[in-house]
């Protein structure tokens, strides 16, 4: 892909890869004609376009056969797990059924055309209007699609309610592996960018809080003065629901505060440097001034800005009170927004528990101070979340690189701040 890929430039490529994964295995047209009963000028064609679109030629093509290149090599690793992610969501759909029926003709049927990406687009949007525009596709076309679709799985997969289109519970089967096999596809023009010595696709990471003021906005700038062709997007949201996303292939990894027990399934942890949190508010606040130490029992009836009750800072902070058993701070403002948690620090008698890297450019300028205030051991865990069995690509191992490297250069004091 020559040029930065569209929906549909990637509805073409699954619609080839059958095709191609056939000819790499057997590494002849002929072969691969009596193997999946197409006629070979109907193979030879396919894979043309499939190298046009991708913009690159895939086999060395000799006198014997046909051998995968190295382009050809980087598109089959993600073939194969694309379709292996198109084949369990097939297999569950059958196994859904409550029959033995062969998942292959739906696997077949779910990698032709694109009745895949016309059903993730409705199930994302839950409306017909907004997927037509985004296809640019008719009503009627869209509802036909996905009639025949549902006819093939032998279940409903949205189902029609007041307030739009909601996925049913076989929908979810396939909505899952539709959307990592979406996210493979979507990995493939930076596999082959990387082959030719630069980088260009989407990285998409899902940012906790502590990273975003400082740590994730300087590894992507220095990543762009490196390879200016990638685009790089950023979720903000609670953990719950960036994990959601990384489980299907939305967010490419999660930046902050690491996760443990049943919030860390199905994912692998990368620590970079422990934080500890700290109590904050503004210069000049009655606390501020008493040039003191500050016991935990002087912070009762404070008013608190706090992130919610899952956030590991939260959570330290309870376990702070509950050592001293001293009653737990309530709120006054629950919010992980750090524009909302700043300004109200700055105009308020408000306090907040975070970690002085969220803050560092109030801390510096002396706006926002820390209280010297005991809270014991806060230190937790700061890196880099990924599902399990995902394969970044090159892309992304480059924007990876870049946190470890600056998460290394952090000075020590800055990271038990």
């Amino acid at each position: 892909m020559t040029h930065p890929a569209t929906c549909a430039d990637r509805d073409e490529v699954l619609r080839y890869l059958r095709v191609f994964l056939s000819v790499a295995h057997t590494g002849s047209v002929t072969r691969s004609s009596e193997q999946i009963f197409k006629a070979a000028s109907a193979i030879t064609r396919a894979l043309t376009q499939l190298e046009d679109l991708l913009g690159v030629s895939l086999f060395e093509r000799r006198p014997r056969g046909m051998l995968l290149n190295a382009y050809g090599e980087a598109v089959h690793r993600r073939a194969l797990r694309i379709h292996k992610e198109i084949q369990q969501a097939a297999t569950a759909l059958c196994q859904f059924r409550g029959s033995r029926i062969d998942p292959a003709p739906l696997t077949q049927l779910l990698l032709g055309g694109n009745k895949l990406r016309i059903f993730v687009s409705l199930a994302e949007h839950g409306q017909l209007h907004p997927v037509c525009q985004q296809l640019g596709l008719s009503k009627s076309g869209i509802s036909m699609s996905l009639a025949r679709l549902e006819e093939a799985v032998g279940q409903p997969l949205l189902q029609r309610m007041t307030q739009g289109l909601v996925v049913t519970e076989a929908g979810e089967q396939l909505l899952l592996h539709a959307k990592r096999a979406f996210a493979e596809l979507r990995h493939i023009e930076a596999d082959l960018s990387g082959l030719r010595g630069s980088l260009c696709g989407t990285i998409s990471v899902g940012a906790l809080p502590l990273c975003r003021t400082s740590l994730l906005p300087l590894a992507i700038a220095r990543l762009l003065q490196r390879y200016p062709g990638l685009k790089i997007k950023t979720s903000e949201s609670p953990f719950a629901e960036l994990a959601r996303g990384l489980r299907c292939g939305d967010i490419d990894f999660i930046f902050g505060a690491l996760r443990q027990g049943n919030e860390a399934a199905p994912f692998y942890s990368e620590a970079l440097f422990q934080d500890q949190v700290g109590i904050f508010c503004r210069r000049g606040h009655p606390l501020a001034r008493l040039q003191r130490s500050v016991r935990l029992a002087e912070l009762q009836g404070a008013g608190w800005i706090l992130p919610r009750e899952e956030s590991p800072a939260r959570q330290a902070l309870v376990r702070a009170f509950l050592r001293t058993e001293l009653p737990v701070p309530e709120p006054s403002v629950e919010s992980g927004d750090l524009a909302v948690v700043r300004q109200l620090l700055a105009h308020s008698e408000l306090l907040t528990a975070c970690s002085a890297h969220q803050l560092h450019m109030e801390i510096a300028s002396g706006e926002i101070v820390p209280l010297a205030v005991d809270l014991g051991d806060t230190s937790r865990n700061i890196g880099i979340t990924q599902r399990l069995g995902s394969c970044p690509s090159p892309a992304i191992e480059a924007l990876l690189e870049e946190i470890r490297q600056l998460c290394a250069c952090l000075p020590e004091e800055a990271m038990a701040a």
